[in-house]
């Protein structure tokens, strides 16, 4: 079965979704099942995972909402403040719903030590005995601080969205690619290969710029921990979802056909524990 691990899906509100800026005009609709539902198809992909945009128990509870009515979303992961008082009762509510899978914060728009702060890893500790994962969603220069954080829960499942986000438009690669390596030391952490071509040249990229990217996450991950994921609708700012699925399917091309299904959906089906 092939799965897209990281899509998102919203009905657009111009003041909730104001991160959508002049330059992502594009973004600026509503993007729903009905939408995705023909891509997948067209595309041969099995099942998508719903990812949270925003950092609302309403999101959680309206991508929910959505697996529920639509077969082929095989989970969300959601968000849940992991810093309220009452979070030993949030988190037991919402994981009675076998849907949820796991959690995110957009941690890409906080400090760089906001995942060190007490309160957010007293929440990350109660994640393991409610089965959820949780989506690390950073920047390269946050990566410092990531590698603290994940080495203080070696028992709970952690994903790095869109490979911490490289500056491929300028192709840097350093220090990026060294605390990715460290990173991938923790064998409880997984790294999706999503996001690649928003992290580019928009209008100029081409297959070949991610060859380098992709070399250091698949060497330090190993086919066993690596996930794909489109980042459907924003990968639509630089490359249709066929466009973008290419990058991945040209770079494991030569892969043993059992590799090949490992990245394009057993991975995600094992880390987020889809029946």
């Amino acid at each position: 079965m092939k799965i897209d691990a990281h899509q998102h899906f919203w009905k657009y509100d111009p003041v909730r979704d104001s991160w959508i800026e002049d330059n992502m005009k594009a973004l600026r609709r509503d993007f729903l099942p009905k939408d995705l539902a023909p891509i997948l198809e067209n595309n041969d992909i099995d099942g998508c995972i719903a990812i949270q945009a925003d950092q609302s128990e309403h999101e959680t509870e309206f991508l929910l909402s959505l697996a529920k009515n639509n077969p082929f979303i095989k989970g969300v992961v959601g968000w849940v403040d992991l810093r309220a008082d009452n979070i030993e009762e949030r988190l037991p509510h919402y994981s009675s719903n076998n849907l949820l899978k796991g959690v995110r914060h957009i941690v890409q728009a906080e400090s760089d030590d906001f995942m060190l702060e007490e309160k957010f890893q007293y929440g990350i500790s109660l994640l393991t005995q409610f089965k959820l994962t949780y989506d690390i969603l950073v920047l390269s220069p946050q990566l410092p601080a990531t590698i603290q954080f994940v080495n203080k829960f070696p028992s709970q499942k952690f994903v790095i969205d869109h490979m911490a986000k490289p500056n491929i438009k300028k192709g840097e690669m350093v220090p990026w690619k060294k605390n990715m390596e460290e990173l991938a030391k923790s064998k409880n952490v997984f790294c999706k290969v999503s996001g690649l071509v928003t992290e580019a040249d928009w209008k100029n990229w081409k297959k070949q710029d991610f060859t380098k990217y992709l070399d250091v996450i698949f060497n330090a991950f190993g086919v066993d921990r690596i996930l794909y994921g489109s980042d459907w609708p924003v990968c639509k700012l630089a490359a249709e979802y066929h466009q973008q699925l290419k990058i991945i399917e040209s770079y494991i091309s030569s892969f043993s056909i059992k590799d090949k299904k490992k990245i394009m959906g057993e991975n995600t089906i094992r880390f987020y524990n889809i029946k």
